[in-house]
């Protein structure tokens, strides 16, 4: 595919740990430092969950009082998508991508560390709210008015407040990387990598990224407007001064569910980067899979008004929004039919990285399914504020995109350290995510259609059996972050060493050593080759001299 000689000058560079904690523009520290920053505030957002979990345990309310509760609630959520989901796919994607389209850096590097730094303030900001005289927000993630702009404390800095600022900065911090991440792909690929010979990985994040740069400054927009409801009287969304709440909701979901596909998307790649490595075939359909990441972006643009059915919504906009819904399970459907004709008679090897791919793929089928009923305006209108509604919503960002960033992280774990993990601790995290995610997120759909709703910590008896399977799910689920933890830290410290190309994988990134030299490339390498060229004459070697 290319000529490379690979560069060992910058080796001692490569393992020094203290760069990790710097203000680095090497897009490779900065990848590592967005998912481990990610994982540790995946870890508040798991302890949170299952408190909420012990208190759901039961019908009465016996864990926490019902304000913490509500607290808890909201930060789970919230750490989950802006701490978590996010900076975990922006790490994966700074590491990745330059090395995928032949570049040595991202296009600006000194924004891209500016934009990590702000995620540990978004971070601190919101766990340090829980210990003020007013508790941390309570309003949910959505933070509707009028409810999240009532300040009953009378405190000028309260949760709602630090919780806006908190999205905001998230805001400008996602705006940026998106900024850096598209430049990087549109201006900066090596010769000969036409867009049709980038990864569909380049081509997801591609996508998702142009989503926050349409989408985002809705959302960042609408939390400085509500923060100035709250803070400074001003009456942008009040029902009581003429104020107008719907304004909020529809400026909230106009990023808020492109925002799923922003997650999604990135996950998708994944997909398709670890299913042909470990089928030995190439991605079944590439082009059609690479463009309709392009028209999930679009068609997604155009469905935020669902999340609104039951919101005084004309019957003429439900029957618009019900149509686009639905459409957007096209293109999606393309990348599921894809992953299935690539792995039919392939040669299937079952390492970490395809278990939780193929675990993916699976439960985002059974979440595309769901999503596709919450599509339709009858149905959603019966489930709505339902625990329907949680299981499926979680079915797409922990079992379907947790999965594939588990993926990623496996799959290119021996690029990113120049160790290999322990396929042995990898495969028993994978069975107690795979059986604690369906136990936790599955009782959820039986629930909702029962009638139990979201956001409550007492409930009626009769909802017992389903809550105490799903309960015990997140424990097991938290549970299984330990073998993930102890595989980490001890493969990076003493782990085998990992050869340039364990999987014998296509693809730029793994024609360069392992861990990638400081520039990546000793030269700029020319692409000739289609990706996914999976044959003998062009796979590719453990032995950098015969590339």
């Amino acid at each position: 595919m290319t000529n490379i000689s690979i560069k060992s000058a910058s080796e001692p560079e490569q393992t020094d740990w203290k760069r990790y904690f710097s203000f680095s523009t090497d897009h490779k520290v900065i990848g590592v430092q967005y998912l481990v920053t990610a994982f540790i505030f995946f870890l508040f957002g798991g302890l949170f969950a299952m408190i909420i979990r012990a208190e759901l345990l039961t019908p009465q309310l016996d864990v926490v009082n019902r304000s913490l509760y509500n607290g808890l609630f909201t930060m789970h959520g919230t750490i989950m998508i802006f701490l978590w989901i996010f900076p975990a796919n922006v790490g994966l994607a700074n590491y990745l991508v330059p090395l995928m389209i032949g570049a040595r850096e991202t296009a600006f590097p000194v924004l891209n560390a500016i934009a990590f730094w702000l995620i540990p303030v978004v971070g601190i900001l919101l766990l340090f709210s829980f210990f003020l005289p007013s508790g941390t927000a309570q309003a949910g993630w959505w933070s509707y008015p009028p409810v999240s702009i009532q300040n009953p404390s009378g405190h000028l800095i309260n949760g709602e407040f630090i919780w806006l600022l908190a999205v905001t900065i998230s805001g400008v911090s996602s705006i940026m990387g998106g900024v850096n991440l598209v430049t990087t792909i549109v201006r900066m690929r090596a010769p000969g990598m036409t867009f049709f010979r980038m990864p569909v990985y380049v081509w997801t994040t591609l996508s998702a990224q142009l989503l926050q740069l349409f989408c985002l400054p809705a959302l960042t927009g609408a939390a400085i407007l509500l923060l100035f409801d709250l803070s400074l009287g001003t009456d942008f969304f009040s029902p009581f001064k003429q104020g107008d709440p719907m304004i909020y909701q529809h400026l909230f979901w106009f990023y808020s569910h492109p925002a799923v596909y922003v997650m999604a998307l990135p996950a998708f790649g994944v997909f398709s980067e670890v299913i042909p490595a470990f089928a030995r075939k190439p991605l079944f359909g590439y082009k059609t899979v690479a463009v309709s990441s392009l028209l999930i972006s679009g068609i997604s643009t155009l469905v935020w008004a669902h999340h609104m059915f039951a919101s005084a919504t004309p019957n003429w906009m439900r029957m618009l929004f019900m149509a686009t819904s639905m459409l957007v399970a096209v293109p999606t459907g393309i990348k599921v039919f894809a992953w299935t004709a690539t792995v039919w008679r392939g040669k299937l090897h079952f390492k970490t990285p395809m278990l939780f791919a193929l675990g993916g793929v699976a439960m985002f089928l059974f979440a595309g399914i769901t999503g596709v009923m919450l599509a339709a305006v009858p149905f959603d209108i019966h489930v709505n504020n339902t625990h329907f509604v949680v299981g499926h919503f979680h079915y797409v960002v922990f079992n379907t995109v947790s999965m594939a960033i588990y993926a990623g992280i496996y799959y290119w774990f021996p690029k990113i350290t120049g160790r290999m993990y322990s396929e042995g601790w990898g495969k028993l995290h994978f069975w107690l995510t795979f059986i604690g995610a369906n136990l936790n997120f599955f009782p959820m759909h039986p629930l909702g259609l029962q009638g139990m709703v979201r956001r409550i910590a007492s409930y009626d008896p009769q909802y017992t059996g389903w809550n105490i399977v799903a309960s015990l799910g997140a424990f097991l689920l938290g549970m299984s972050t330990l073998p993930f933890i102890a595989n980490m830290v001890s493969s990076w410290l003493r782990g085998r060493k990992a050869p340039n190309n364990p999987w014998n994988a296509t693809g730029l990134e793994w024609t360069t050593s392992s861990p990638p030299p400081l520039e990546n490339f000793e030269e700029i390498p020319t692409v000739t080759l289609e990706p996914y060229s999976y044959g003998e004459s062009h796979r590719l070697t453990t032995d950098p001299s015969s590339i």
